[in-house]
């Protein structure tokens, strides 16, 4: 699966790691409807570094198709309260 990580670039992320995935993204919704900055915070952080992590950086001139794009690393709690929504960024 490729993976946008908005303002950085896109990584190929194995489908292996869609249930991990899933579960940070769930993480950051919970964090984002309980308005907890700390949370919110730490587990955004948490699944932009296991994109990092886990996947491969694309090059530039790679013109794939995003299937996720996440938003930029410094998204505030109040923005993600407009993307971090209901089921996240992946449905369950």
């Amino acid at each position: 699966m490729i993976v946008r990580i908005s303002t950085e670039g896109q990584y190929d992320l194995p489908e292996r790691f869609h249930a991990e995935l899933n579960e940070l993204d769930n993480r950051v919704v919970a964090a984002v409807e309980a308005d907890d900055e700390a949370a919110y915070r730490a587990s955004f952080g948490a699944l932009l570094d296991f994109v990092r992590a886990n996947g491969t950086p694309l090059e530039g001139d790679d013109l794939r198709e995003s299937d996720l794009i996440i938003p930029p690393p410094d998204l505030t709690l109040a923005e993600a309260e407009r993307e971090f929504t209901g089921d996240g960024l992946l449905p369950d």
